[in-house]
Protein backbone atom coordinates (compact mmCIF):
# COMPACT_ATOMS: atom_id res chain seq x y z
CA UNK A 1 0.00 0.00 0.00
CA UNK A 2 2.79 2.36 0.95
CA UNK A 3 4.76 1.50 -2.20
CA UNK A 4 1.68 2.11 -4.36
CA UNK A 5 1.16 5.53 -2.76
CA UNK A 6 4.83 6.37 -3.31
CA UNK A 7 4.54 5.26 -6.94
CA UNK A 8 1.53 7.53 -7.54
CA UNK A 9 3.33 10.43 -5.90
CA UNK A 10 6.35 9.89 -8.15
CA UNK A 11 4.17 9.81 -11.25
CA UNK A 12 2.45 13.02 -10.21
CA UNK A 13 5.81 14.71 -9.58
CA UNK A 14 7.12 13.52 -12.95
CA UNK A 15 4.01 14.81 -14.71
CA UNK A 16 4.36 18.16 -13.01
CA UNK A 17 8.04 18.46 -13.98
CA UNK A 18 7.21 17.68 -17.61
CA UNK A 19 4.37 20.21 -17.55
CA UNK A 20 6.62 22.89 -16.03
CA UNK A 21 9.60 22.29 -18.32
CA UNK A 22 7.68 21.86 -21.58
CA UNK A 23 7.34 25.61 -22.32
CA UNK A 24 11.05 26.10 -21.67
CA UNK A 25 11.98 23.20 -23.92
CA UNK A 26 9.65 24.47 -26.63
CA UNK A 27 11.25 27.91 -26.50
CA UNK A 28 14.72 26.35 -26.79
CA UNK A 29 13.45 24.22 -29.67
CA UNK A 30 12.09 27.29 -31.49
CA UNK A 31 15.32 29.23 -30.95
CA UNK A 32 17.20 26.79 -33.21
CA UNK A 33 14.64 27.00 -36.03
CA UNK A 34 13.92 29.52 -38.75
CA UNK A 35 10.70 31.52 -38.84
CA UNK A 36 9.62 29.60 -41.92
CA UNK A 37 9.96 26.25 -40.14
CA UNK A 38 8.18 27.53 -37.02
CA UNK A 39 5.19 28.72 -39.03
CA UNK A 40 5.01 25.83 -41.48
CA UNK A 41 5.46 22.72 -39.33
CA UNK A 42 5.02 21.28 -35.84
CA UNK A 43 8.05 19.32 -34.65
CA UNK A 44 9.78 18.49 -31.38
CA UNK A 45 13.22 18.92 -32.95
CA UNK A 46 14.57 21.44 -35.48
CA UNK A 47 14.61 20.04 -39.01
CA UNK A 48 17.28 22.54 -40.04
CA UNK A 49 19.34 23.36 -36.95
CA UNK A 50 20.68 26.93 -36.93
CA UNK A 51 22.61 29.26 -34.62
CA UNK A 52 21.63 32.31 -36.68
CA UNK A 53 19.12 33.57 -34.12
CA UNK A 54 21.72 33.66 -31.36
CA UNK A 55 24.25 35.12 -33.76
CA UNK A 56 21.87 37.98 -34.50
CA UNK A 57 21.43 38.76 -30.81
CA UNK A 58 25.17 38.77 -30.09
CA UNK A 59 26.03 40.91 -33.12
CA UNK A 60 23.12 43.35 -33.27
CA UNK A 61 23.60 46.27 -30.79
CA UNK A 62 19.85 46.75 -30.49
CA UNK A 63 19.69 43.26 -28.95
CA UNK A 64 22.82 42.74 -26.87
CA UNK A 65 22.73 46.30 -25.50
CA UNK A 66 19.36 45.40 -23.95
CA UNK A 67 21.00 42.65 -21.91
CA UNK A 68 23.82 44.96 -20.84
CA UNK A 69 21.38 47.69 -19.82
CA UNK A 70 19.27 45.23 -17.84
CA UNK A 71 22.29 43.81 -16.01
CA UNK A 72 23.52 47.30 -15.12
CA UNK A 73 20.34 48.59 -13.52
CA UNK A 74 19.54 45.22 -11.92
CA UNK A 75 22.99 45.12 -10.30
CA UNK A 76 22.66 48.72 -9.08
CA UNK A 77 19.21 48.05 -7.68
CA UNK A 78 20.19 44.81 -5.93
CA UNK A 79 23.24 46.37 -4.24
CA UNK A 80 21.35 49.46 -3.08
CA UNK A 81 18.29 47.47 -1.96
CA UNK A 82 20.31 45.11 0.25
CA UNK A 83 22.53 47.92 1.58
CA UNK A 84 19.49 50.00 2.59
CA UNK A 85 17.50 47.04 3.92
CA UNK A 86 20.25 45.71 6.22
CA UNK A 87 20.23 48.56 8.80
CA UNK A 88 16.45 48.95 8.50
CA UNK A 89 15.88 45.24 9.14
CA UNK A 90 18.29 45.35 12.09
CA UNK A 91 16.34 48.24 13.62
CA UNK A 92 13.01 46.42 13.24
CA UNK A 93 14.54 43.23 14.64
CA UNK A 94 16.36 44.63 17.67
CA UNK A 95 14.51 47.79 18.73
CA UNK A 96 10.98 48.74 19.68
CA UNK A 97 9.91 52.29 18.84
CA UNK A 98 6.70 54.25 18.39
CA UNK A 99 4.83 53.02 15.33
CA UNK A 100 7.34 50.30 14.45
CA UNK A 101 4.68 47.76 13.46
CA UNK A 102 2.78 50.38 11.46
CA UNK A 103 5.91 51.41 9.57
CA UNK A 104 6.76 47.77 8.87
CA UNK A 105 3.24 47.17 7.54
CA UNK A 106 3.44 50.32 5.41
CA UNK A 107 6.64 49.05 3.84
CA UNK A 108 4.93 45.79 2.87
CA UNK A 109 1.93 47.62 1.38
CA UNK A 110 4.34 49.36 -1.01
CA UNK A 111 5.51 45.94 -2.15
CA UNK A 112 1.93 44.83 -2.75
CA UNK A 113 1.05 47.89 -4.86
CA UNK A 114 1.04 47.39 -8.66
CA UNK A 115 3.92 49.22 -10.42
CA UNK A 116 1.38 51.00 -12.67
CA UNK A 117 0.22 53.05 -9.67
CA UNK A 118 3.64 54.75 -9.43
CA UNK A 119 4.25 55.04 -13.16
CA UNK A 120 2.97 58.60 -13.65
CA UNK A 121 4.73 60.10 -10.57
CA UNK A 122 8.03 58.52 -11.57
CA UNK A 123 7.66 59.63 -15.17
CA UNK A 124 6.96 63.26 -14.24
CA UNK A 125 9.64 63.37 -11.54
CA UNK A 126 12.37 61.87 -13.73
CA UNK A 127 11.44 64.11 -16.65
CA UNK A 128 11.78 67.14 -14.39
CA UNK A 129 15.19 66.21 -12.92
CA UNK A 130 16.61 64.79 -16.15
CA UNK A 131 16.86 61.13 -15.14
CA UNK A 132 14.74 59.71 -17.96
CA UNK A 133 16.40 56.99 -20.05
CA UNK A 134 19.14 56.28 -17.49
CA UNK A 135 20.06 53.11 -15.64
CA UNK A 136 19.80 54.78 -12.25
CA UNK A 137 16.22 55.83 -13.02
CA UNK A 138 15.00 52.25 -13.29
CA UNK A 139 17.17 51.11 -10.38
CA UNK A 140 15.72 53.80 -8.09
CA UNK A 141 12.16 53.08 -9.21
CA UNK A 142 12.55 49.40 -8.38
CA UNK A 143 13.79 50.29 -4.89
CA UNK A 144 10.21 51.12 -3.96
CA UNK A 145 9.32 47.45 -4.36
CA UNK A 146 12.56 45.65 -3.51
CA UNK A 147 13.54 47.43 -0.29
CA UNK A 148 10.35 46.40 1.57
CA UNK A 149 10.79 42.81 0.40
CA UNK A 150 14.46 42.77 1.44
CA UNK A 151 13.63 44.30 4.85
CA UNK A 152 10.94 41.68 5.44
CA UNK A 153 13.24 38.78 4.51
CA UNK A 154 16.26 40.06 6.45
CA UNK A 155 14.21 40.91 9.54
CA UNK A 156 13.11 37.28 9.69
CA UNK A 157 16.68 36.00 9.54
CA UNK A 158 17.91 38.57 12.07
CA UNK A 159 15.10 37.65 14.44
CA UNK A 160 16.58 34.14 14.61
CA UNK A 161 19.94 35.47 15.90
CA UNK A 162 20.02 35.66 19.75
CA UNK A 163 20.33 39.16 21.21
CA UNK A 164 23.02 37.86 23.55
CA UNK A 165 25.46 37.91 20.63
CA UNK A 166 25.02 41.68 20.29
CA UNK A 167 25.42 42.26 24.01
CA UNK A 168 28.52 40.05 24.25
CA UNK A 169 30.16 41.87 21.35
CA UNK A 170 29.51 45.28 22.92
CA UNK A 171 30.92 44.06 26.26
CA UNK A 172 34.06 42.90 24.43
CA UNK A 173 34.54 46.41 23.10
CA UNK A 174 33.14 46.06 19.55
CA UNK A 175 31.66 49.18 18.01
CA UNK A 176 28.49 48.75 16.01
CA UNK A 177 30.06 48.96 12.50
CA UNK A 178 32.77 46.43 13.40
CA UNK A 179 30.29 44.13 15.14
CA UNK A 180 27.79 44.29 12.28
CA UNK A 181 30.33 43.64 9.52
CA UNK A 182 32.56 41.05 11.19
CA UNK A 183 30.18 39.14 13.48
CA UNK A 184 26.52 39.76 12.67
CA UNK A 185 26.63 39.89 8.86
CA UNK A 186 28.31 36.46 8.46
CA UNK A 187 25.55 34.97 10.64
CA UNK A 188 22.82 36.18 8.27
CA UNK A 189 24.62 35.62 4.96
CA UNK A 190 21.86 33.18 3.98
CA UNK A 191 19.31 35.96 4.44
CA UNK A 192 21.42 38.36 2.40
CA UNK A 193 21.61 35.79 -0.39
CA UNK A 194 17.85 35.22 -0.37
CA UNK A 195 17.08 38.95 -0.29
CA UNK A 196 19.53 39.66 -3.12
CA UNK A 197 18.01 36.85 -5.19
CA UNK A 198 14.45 38.14 -4.92
CA UNK A 199 15.54 41.72 -5.58
CA UNK A 200 17.41 40.54 -8.66
CA UNK A 201 14.48 38.53 -9.98
CA UNK A 202 11.90 41.31 -9.57
CA UNK A 203 14.13 43.90 -11.20
CA UNK A 204 15.11 41.50 -13.99
CA UNK A 205 11.57 40.58 -15.07
CA UNK A 206 9.74 43.85 -14.33
CA UNK A 207 8.51 45.35 -17.59
CA UNK A 208 6.19 48.33 -17.12
CA UNK A 209 8.51 50.74 -15.29
CA UNK A 210 11.61 49.60 -17.16
CA UNK A 211 9.98 50.13 -20.55
CA UNK A 212 8.33 53.46 -19.73
CA UNK A 213 11.29 55.11 -18.00
CA UNK A 214 13.73 54.25 -20.80
CA UNK A 215 13.80 54.75 -24.54
CA UNK A 216 17.23 54.29 -26.15
CA UNK A 217 20.30 54.55 -23.92
CA UNK A 218 19.03 52.34 -21.08
CA UNK A 219 16.35 50.27 -22.82
CA UNK A 220 16.26 46.81 -21.18
CA UNK A 221 15.95 43.47 -22.92
CA UNK A 222 12.34 43.01 -21.78
CA UNK A 223 11.43 46.18 -23.70
CA UNK A 224 13.39 45.05 -26.75
CA UNK A 225 11.57 41.72 -26.79
CA UNK A 226 8.18 43.45 -27.00
CA UNK A 227 9.22 45.28 -30.19
CA UNK A 228 9.97 42.40 -32.53
CA UNK A 229 7.05 42.99 -34.87
CA UNK A 230 8.00 44.19 -38.35
CA UNK A 231 6.29 44.55 -41.70
CA UNK A 232 6.94 40.87 -42.35
CA UNK A 233 5.34 39.78 -39.08
CA UNK A 234 6.57 38.51 -35.72
CA UNK A 235 10.19 37.36 -35.55
CA UNK A 236 9.42 34.21 -33.57
CA UNK A 237 12.84 32.59 -33.88
CA UNK A 238 14.84 35.58 -32.65
CA UNK A 239 12.33 36.20 -29.89
CA UNK A 240 12.70 32.59 -28.73
CA UNK A 241 16.49 32.88 -28.68
CA UNK A 242 16.22 36.12 -26.71
CA UNK A 243 13.90 34.38 -24.26
CA UNK A 244 16.38 31.57 -23.71
CA UNK A 245 19.17 34.06 -23.03
CA UNK A 246 16.89 35.95 -20.65
CA UNK A 247 16.48 32.82 -18.52
CA UNK A 248 20.24 32.26 -18.24
CA UNK A 249 21.11 35.05 -15.72
CA UNK A 250 18.28 34.00 -13.41
CA UNK A 251 19.33 30.36 -13.63
CA UNK A 252 22.93 31.30 -12.75
CA UNK A 253 21.80 33.34 -9.74
CA UNK A 254 19.54 30.50 -8.56
CA UNK A 255 22.47 28.07 -8.81
CA UNK A 256 24.67 30.19 -6.53
CA UNK A 257 22.00 30.96 -3.90
CA UNK A 258 20.10 27.65 -4.01
CA UNK A 259 21.29 26.63 -0.53
CA UNK A 260 20.34 30.01 0.92
CA UNK A 261 16.88 29.81 -0.67
CA UNK A 262 16.37 26.35 0.83
CA UNK A 263 17.33 27.73 4.25
CA UNK A 264 14.89 30.59 3.75
CA UNK A 265 12.06 28.15 3.09
CA UNK A 266 13.09 26.15 6.15
CA UNK A 267 12.90 29.28 8.31
CA UNK A 268 9.48 30.14 6.89
CA UNK A 269 10.57 33.55 5.60
CA UNK A 270 10.38 32.83 1.86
Amino acid sequence: MHENRFHKRSLFLLAYIVFALLPIYWMINMSFKTNEEILSSFSFFPAHFTWANYGLIFTDPSWYSGYINSMIYVAINTVISVAVALPAAYAFSRYRFLGDKHVFFWLLTNRMTPPAVFLLPFFQLYTTVGLMDTHIAVALAHLLFNVPLAVWILEGFMGGIPREIDETAYIDGYGFPRFFLTIFLPLIKAGVGVAAFFCFMFSWVELLLARTLTSVNAKPIVATMTRTVSASGMDWATLAAAGVLTIVPGAIVIWFVRHYIAKGFAMGRV
